[in-house]
């Protein structure tokens, strides 16, 4: 999940570089940028069902070398141009297949049998946190290296193909969690030995070191229903799973991606015009700070969920409207200092939205289609990726500071509807 993070986000901050170095467009560069979600898309999309029906350890490690041959086409694109068109889409295919496999597998790893987390939606946030540190730092180092290192469009993706080939070998060893290759598993050894013990196709046997202690050794054995209640212990007002993914998850997963991407696509070029020669540098920090904002609020967001389920959710959104604010006074007086409040805010509430999506996800999901249903919120999330673009685009006909007052005002929208209809199926 670091490594899908790091491989996304060290784009972005070389649009300035493409931008001076070979000569593309603004349009062209935030156009690159929105190509990863055309290869995202499908990756979230045949990567849930692929992950359930085939496990998680496969779909993770090939959507792995799909992103290391996406990450080597970028490295091409100084000499070859038209390389940074399929290298980024290639970025998008790996990282939406590993985030629904990879999102899925951390949950299961982190409960019982395998782990002890306390309950499915501490589980889930994990991934999220994962995530957030491979944004966070994937820009960051991407902007250092190219701002001091030769050939900076080359070296700074080294880190990325150094950290998936690690990632790669930790994986290696660690257990496939998939209740249907579980069970699949279990009826080829049943055919082989003659018999076997019965294997609850939502649990598998742990090795002792990856129990822990006593106390997980105990809880082992007992699986895990499959609907958690809601977070905050409402449930969705006797709605269907799919009814409530409708009513109160759709409408915030756009968001998660939109205010990040805003804060370290958008800003930078529109308040850098007294950076001279740090640009680079600046937007390296930008993505980094907005993720670990998103990381920093990671507590906040558990006391959040055990307040109320749609909490986490009405703290992110509104935090999200705030700092498009602050975003839109930024750029009205070229305040790159404000630039980055802005997008500490932005990171915030996204931090806020992934947790609230991903708790609601493992909450509302069995077992059985858990990969499923959580690759449809990263597909509605990463949506938010195109934001950048449509920005760019409505540009031509009004001024920055105007779009991003209309964006917070529809992030006051979203709010409204997500806290009236969460209020409701609580009543």
């Amino acid at each position: 999940m670091t490594a899908s993070g790091w491989s996304a986000n060290q784009f972005s901050s070389l649009l300035g570089a493409y931008r001076t170095d070979l000569g593309l467009t603004t349009a062209t560069t935030t156009a690159l940028f929105a190509v990863y979600v055309l290869g995202l898309i499908p990756g979230l999309l045949l990567g849930g069902p692929l992950a359930d029906r085939r496990g998680r350890r496969p779909v993770v490690f090939t959507a792995l070398a799909v992103s290391v041959l996406a990450t080597c086409l970028l490295m091409a694109g100084p000499a070859a141009t038209w390389a940074l068109w399929p290298g980024r889409f290639l970025t998008g295919l790996g990282a939406g297949a590993l985030l629904t496999a990879g999102s899925v597998w951390i949950k299961e790893l982190s409960t019982p049998p395998y782990g002890t987390a306390a309950t499915p939606g501490a589980a889930a946030r994990r991934a999220g946190l994962f995530l957030s540190a491979g944004f966070a730092s994937g820009g960051l180092a991407a902007a250092l290296i190219a701002q001091w290192a030769p050939h900076p469009m080359i070296t700074a993706y080294l880190p990325h193909l150094a950290l998936a080939a690690t990632a790669a070998r930790f994986a290696a060893h660690a257990p496939e969690t998939s209740p249907v290759r579980i069970a699949a598993a279990a009826a080829a050894a049943a055919r082989v030995g003659g018999e076997a013990a019965p294997v609850h196709p939502t649990t598998e046997a742990a090795p002792a070191h990856l129990i822990g202690d006593s106390a997980a050794a105990r809880t082992a054995t007992t699986s895990e229903p499959a609907s958690a209640p809601a977070p905050g212990g409402s449930s969705a007002g006797g709605s269907s799973p799919a009814t409530a993914f409708r009513r109160l998850v759709v409408p915030v997963a756009p968001w998660v991606f939109a205010a990040p991407t805003i804060a370290f696509a958008t800003l930078p070029s529109l308040v850098d015009a007294h950076l001279d020669g740090w640009q680079t540098v600046y937007a390296g920090v930008a993505t980094a700070v907005t993720p670990g904002a998103g990381l920093l609020v990671a507590p906040l967001a558990r006391r959040l969920a055990a307040r109320h389920r749609i909490a986490t959710a009405a703290a992110g959104l509104a935090a999200i409207a705030l700092g498009l604010l602050v975003a839109a006074l930024a750029v009205a007086h070229t305040q790159p200092a404000v630039a980055l409040a802005a997008a500490a805010l932005l990171g915030a509430g996204y931090g806020l939205c992934v947790a609230y999506g991903l708790t609601e996800v493992a909450a509302l999901a069995p077992a059985h289609r858990l990969a499923r249903l959580t690759a449809r919120f990263w597909a509605l999330c990463y949506l938010g990726f195109i934001t950048p673009y449509a920005i760019t685009l409505l540009t031509h006909t009004f001024p920055p500071p105007a779009i991003l007052i209309g964006a917070a005002a529809l992030a006051v929208l979203t709010l409204a509807t997500v806290t009236y209809r969460g209020t409701r199926s609580s009543l």
